[in-house]
């Protein structure tokens, strides 16, 4: 794949200068004109800025003229991703929610037959934990 054809797939893109400032803010001018010229809306309101890592040049970007806020963390495609890249606040709402649904199981069920608990533990909370397990990949003992 020829380097300017990997450069636009990027998703996201270092900024450790000015020179990579400009670079990103024309980027975003770029796709505003691609999206004006094919008829196209850019939900500008669900755009935002997160820095990671050390944040050397801070600068307001802007999409038509509209300033992107700039986040501390981010919620895509169901995945929470922080400032510092770690899975902690995901997997707290995961296991905030999965223990919520235990307990409506536990509730809900007038029978306490262990194999029908079972059923309904593998059934409708295990696959709120190993939802995008691969992705948050816990590795201190607290996640």
């Amino acid at each position: 794949m020829p380097e300017a054809e990997v450069v636009q797939n990027r998703q996201f893109i270092p900024t450790v200068n000015i020179t990579d400032v400009f670079a990103l803010q024309k980027a975003l001018s770029a796709l505003v004109a691609w999206a004006d010229e094919w008829q196209l809306s850019i939900s500008i309101d669900k755009c935002c800025v997160l820095h990671t890592g050390k944040v050397t040049v801070t600068r307001q970007f802007n999409i038509k003229d509209i300033p992107l806020p700039v986040v501390f963390s981010y919620r895509d495609l169901g995945i929470t991703i922080t400032k510092d890249l770690s899975p902690t606040t995901d997997i707290n709402k995961i296991v905030a929610k999965a223990h919520q649904s235990a307990n409506m199981i536990h509730r809900s069920f007038v029978s306490q037959n262990a194999d029908l608990l079972t059923r309904a533990f593998i059934t409708y909370v295990r696959p709120l934990v190993e939802d995008n397990s691969v992705v948050w990949s816990p590795s201190l003992k607290r996640d």
